[in-house]
């Protein structure tokens, strides 16, 4: 086998601008999480997920939490 000293990698034909590459990227951005107000207590939490102030989860007490002692 013939051992070559060409490179063979893809090379830009033209640099990619500033104003380009942050189009490509807009999409990149952090979001903000969506919140819910919790039924029993009234705290914002993330929905789906057990509230951590009162330990409840679709009404029903599944956690205790240190308040409640």
């Amino acid at each position: 086998m013939m051992k070559l000293d060409i490179q063979m990698f893809a090379v830009p034909f033209r640099k990619v601008s500033k104003t380009r590459k942050r189009m490509r990227r807009s999409h990149n951005a952090m979001e903000i999480p969506g919140m819910a107000k919790c039924p029993s207590c009234g705290e914002m939490i993330t929905p789906h997920r057990v509230c951590p102030n009162c330990g409840t989860y679709k009404g029903k007490k599944v956690v205790e939490t240190k308040d409640a002692e």
